[in-house]
């Protein structure tokens, strides 16, 4: 059904029930303000789309709080059909299941993830099985299940907040993915910023995060590299193929022996990395796409394969901390932890990881790795550099220099 046949539909339905939704308002006026106000500033309220059209029929008393229907992605899906499809194929649709995926995430305070206070404040974007949402219920998780509105901030759900590229900036920033701190920063960034604040004229050519990544609006964002900067086929350099593929077992994509684990399929079903070169080069070519209204097509390749070569030296040295470390466990100098499935060193158990030179190990890949390819394609030199590379080499001398300490003590 066409989204205006939808909302022909729902405003005869909001007219029956007008009475209903003029109580909510009065109601709402006295006991949350501010709701109530940015609903009459949102294009719902000219559009006749009334509380009850998102929020059901059964509340209608300060005792029946609780019937009040949370909005879901299908909520919005009733108007918005065509942007929460494209919405479901990309990265933000992930976002619940990575989190959940990974090893360490039940070790948390629930607060910290479930209740949104840490990691699921963010990746509370990602899509959630309607038993999922009534398990977080039960569990005293009420609300923020929507993920539209992540971006489109209830009540207003304005298109044009969506848009601005501080909508981003609560969730990517910080230690593993600092893009608004790399964006703001750069020449990119600070031209839109001086466009915002109006010391450059409108016409300024200036790109959001939304304009490189959300492109004519398509809210199925992806990018080639994926967010950990691994794909499939391996290269043709040996080297790097070998570097990647140690990566990969410290992912635990790949057992030690290099062959696929259980868990590459809920990669592929995630589609959280690109596995073949076609997905990959099919993304390259879209962002290709997007600097050229800017840039030359030669300038924009040039750039994005200057980001790659930072990859493949990043995975260089990211390949000796992880083989250095799973030496350590094949000695029996260190313990494997007990809940790795392989005798392996695991860069994505966060401050859990037992031993120092096994957290140094995941701070090397979540933090500086990241800033490392993450600063080269956000064109961002200094992140690229002092909080990327320069800080894996540093990460890199530690680890090596706890190694040979490690291992004296163990011969003694």
């Amino acid at each position: 059904m066409k989204p205006i046949k939808v909302i022909c539909i729902l405003f005869l339905i909001s007219s029956l029930l007008y009475s209903q939704s003029s109580t909510c308002i009065e109601c709402h006026y006295k006991i949350t303000p501010k709701i109530v106000s940015d609903w009459e500033l949102s294009k719902h309220k000219e559009n006749q789309i009334e509380c009850n059209n998102c929020h059901g029929d059964d509340h209608n008393t300060m005792e029946d709080y609780a019937k009040a229907v949370t909005p879901t992605p299908s909520t919005c899906a009733l108007c918005h059909d065509k942007q929460v499809d494209q919405y479901k194929k990309g990265k933000h649709a992930a976002a619940w299941a990575a989190m959940n995926a990974m090893p360490t995430a039940h070790m948390q305070p629930m607060a910290m993830m479930d209740g949104q206070k840490g990691c699921g404040g963010c990746h509370k974007i990602g899509l959630k099985e309607e038993s999922e949402i009534k398990r977080l219920k039960n569990e005293g998780s009420t609300f923020g299940h929507a993920s539209c509105d992540a971006c489109h901030t209830r009540h207003t759900f304005s298109k044009k907040e969506a848009q601005q590229p501080q909508a981003c900036q609560t969730c990517h920033m910080g230690f593993d993915h600092p893009q608004w701190e790399m964006y703001s920063s750069s020449k990119h960034g600070v031209r839109y910023l001086l466009k915002q604040n109006k010391t450059l004229p409108e016409t300024t050519a200036a790109p959001t995060c939304q304009t490189c990544h959300m492109s004519n609006g398509n809210h199925e964002v992806k990018t080639a590299w994926g967010f950990l900067a691994v794909r499939l086929p391996m290269p043709e350099d040996k080297q790097w193929a070998n570097d990647r593929a140690t990566i990969l077992k410290a992912l635990g994509v790949l057992d030690p022996k290099g062959n696929p684990t259980k868990l590459l399929e809920t990669v592929k079903a995630a589609n959280v990395a690109r596995l073949t070169e076609e997905d990959w080069q099919n993304e390259r070519n879209k962002m290709i796409s997007v600097c050229s209204e800017c840039h030359s097509d030669n300038f924009a390749k040039t750039e994005l394969t200057k980001a790659d070569e930072m990859i493949r030296r990043a995975d260089r040295l990211m390949a000796q901390a992880i083989e250095t470390v799973a030496d350590l466990y094949d000695r029996k100098i260190i313990e494997k932890p007990k809940n790795y499935e392989f005798a392996y060193p695991n860069v994505l158990t966060f401050h859990d990881a037992p031993k120092q030179i096994e957290q140094k190990l995941f701070v090397m890949f979540l933090e500086y790795r990241m800033r490392t390819f993450q600063g080269a394609f956000h064109m961002n030199p200094d992140y690229s550099f002092w909080y990327g590379w320069s800080s894996m080499q540093m990460a890199l001398t530690e680890i090596k220099e706890k190694d040979e300490e490690m291992k004296r003590s163990a011969k003694k």
